[in-house]
């Protein structure tokens, strides 16, 4: 079987929000396969909806032997095991889980659509990735992280509170 490796963002903004990140990151690695790496965490405000607490964030890389829509459904039953209500799009969350890439491959169907279509405008995906990936490439743009949070339109502060 073949290893992918991919990377996935990890958001909280209610009930410990740290503890969320340290449970979630525990149950990725169970269910899905080995974190090689972590991003420190970062906080920032609410993204889309700015009337609730401010979200932590961390980046992690995983590699795992499963496809990407079982990667996805895998990460949904996770978000529902740890408490994750539907609400609003951009509401609070106790977890939200983000499959930002899948190696180089490139998805658009119904279900999944891969790379993340709103990862370059979101400084709070772009800073913990670029961190611990700066040279990785956009499938699409080929553009590295790095350069990607460079020229992002995004214009809301992102500051560390956890070194990984």
């Amino acid at each position: 079987m073949s290893r992918h490796v991919l990377y996935l963002l990890l958001g909280s903004n209610i009930q410990r929000p740290l503890k969320q990140l340290a449970i979630a990151r525990d149950l990725l690695q169970k269910h899905l396969g080995k974190i090689i790496k972590v991003s420190s965490i970062f906080k920032t405000a609410a993204w889309g909806a700015h009337d609730q607490p401010n979200f932590f964030n961390q980046v992690i890389k995983l590699q795992s032997t499963r496809k990407a829509i079982t990667i996805l459904r895998i990460v949904k039953n996770i978000e529902v095991l740890m408490g994750r209500a539907s609400g609003p799009q951009w509401g609070p969350r106790i977890i939200d889980i983000d499959l930002l890439f899948y190696g180089q491959t490139k998805i658009n169907s119904k279900e999944l659509i891969l790379p993340h279509p709103l990862l370059e405008s979101r400084r709070f995906a772009l800073v913990p990735l670029a961190e611990i990936a700066p040279n990785f490439r956009h499938p699409i743009t080929q553009k590295s992280m790095l350069y990607l949070l460079n020229v992002c339109p995004d214009s809301l502060p992102v500051k560390k509170v956890k070194h990984a």
